[in-house]
């Protein structure tokens, strides 16, 4: 079943931070490439993460793409051919995963923004002085191949501009697979400053875009975001934001305690989400809370299951994700 009439059925859970579930399996993610180095490095990792997410209960995959650009491979040496093998991994790998599941699981190919490549903050800033066609230019190329591997849908995420998400859009014309657009946000505002009313109003009356919505954002935010994204665009909204602890830039650490939890869940599902889910700092143990609140299709795997165990570490939250440098959220 295609995913946009999945969606008209009723609400699927996403899975949570990848980042965070490979450093609990130990895994170091100090790279500039962050989760993406594990594709050439170790993708056994990778699929070990997403398979602790299908026995959480997760009904949705994305993939470990976010970083993985072919600008950013160069920079480590890699080719543009073996960067396209690896993109194609991702997808593969996430597949693999859910292929062990017993129920059904569908695979998000993840596109992060332009400053993710940059690894300097500017993902949560946007504004990078670069034009919509060069941000076009950019994004292009790894969406065509990501495209090619056959995902469920793409995942444009953490997109912090406004800007950014027409370059997006255009990329992605023409590609043959639905995507879903959410925004990295600060209140009732991108990243960058823009009202989210006026950020969504591009989707609107795109058939292409199956979802929209935020990310990686605090969720007391993802409250109001979510009623935006449904009164802007009438489309099923996408909430995922982060637990809801603070990183302490000082300190080095994060502070406070998770604020996401399943009454968090209910009430986006009630007020539009249908895909709802975590990123930072949330882990299979909170997305196994979060799908008590989901429906008997996202319940927990109990037992052994059938999909990859590599023996790694805990199906539990890491000790970081990455930090967002500018702000405390």
């Amino acid at each position: 079943m295609p995913l946009a009439e999945a969606l008209r059925q009723g609400p699927l859970l996403l899975d949570g931070g990848l980042s965070n579930q490979l450093e609990a399996q130990g895994c170091d993610l100090s790279d500039a490439l962050w989760s993406a180095r594990l594709l050439d490095d170790d993708p056994r990792q990778i699929e070990a993460a997403h398979w602790a997410y299908v026995r959480a209960g997760a009904q949705v995959l994305i993939t470990a793409s976010y970083q993985a650009t072919f600008e950013g491979f160069a920079h480590r040496g890699v080719g543009r051919e073996r960067a396209a093998e690896l993109l194609r991994r991702s997808v593969e790998l996430a597949r693999r995963a859910a292929a062990g599941a017993p129920r059904p699981v569908r695979v998000a190919a993840s596109v992060g923004p332009y400053g993710a490549m940059l690894a300097d903050g500017s993902e949560y800033r946007g504004r990078y002085g670069i034009g919509v066609a060069e941000l076009e230019r950019f994004h292009r190329p790894r969406i065509d191949v990501l495209a090619e591997a056959a995902p469920d849908v793409l995942a444009l995420e953490t997109v912090p501009d406004a800007d950014e998400a027409e370059a997006l859009l255009r990329a992605v014309d023409g590609c043959g697979v639905p995507v879903w657009l959410s925004y990295s946000i600060a209140g009732e505002r991108t990243r960058a400053g823009q009202p989210l009313d006026a950020a969504f109003a591009p989707a609107a009356g795109n058939d292409q875009v199956i979802a929209v919505g935020v990310n990686c954002c605090d969720p007391r935010d993802a409250d109001r975001a979510v009623r935006i994204a449904a009164e802007s665009t009438g489309k099923p909204v996408v909430v995922y934001p982060n637990s809801g602890e603070v990183w302490d830039a000082r300190a080095r650490g994060w502070r406070g305690e998770p604020t996401l939890g399943p009454a968090e869940a209910t009430a986006w599902r009630d007020a539009g989400a249908r895909l709802i889910g975590g990123c930072c700092r949330v882990g299979p143990d909170r997305i196994a809370a979060l799908a008590t609140v989901m429906g008997a299709a996202a319940a927990p795997e109990t037992g052994a299951g059938t999909g990859p165990s590599s023996g790694t570490g805990p199906d539990a939250a890491g000790s970081t994700d990455r930090p967002d440098p500018d702000e405390n959220r």
